[in-house]
């Protein structure tokens, strides 16, 4: 059984911090191959969970980056 597109993409991400989407593509076609209207989708989920940003660069190219959240701090209390 294939992974969804959208954990394939999140872990290559996650590996390069930052792609294009033209990147992304390229790799996924390597990796069993996707459309764009596919690609589009899995982007927009992982923006809606708050995992990736996506920004315009060009008029036809976006950069994704991951989103990295800081570690919880241990809140300690003084008696």
């Amino acid at each position: 059984m294939n992974s969804p597109l959208k954990f394939k993409v999140y872990e290559y991400l996650k590996e390069a911090k930052h792609a294009t989407d033209e990147q992304l593509l390229e790799f996924l076609n390597k990796n069993g191959g996707c459309s764009k209207n596919e690609l589009n989708k899995a982007l927009m989920q992982l923006e809606i969970l708050g995992l990736v940003s996506i920004r315009w660069v060009a008029k036809e190219k976006r950069r994704v980056e991951v989103i990295e959240t800081p570690a919880p701090e241990s809140s300690t209390q003084a008696s």
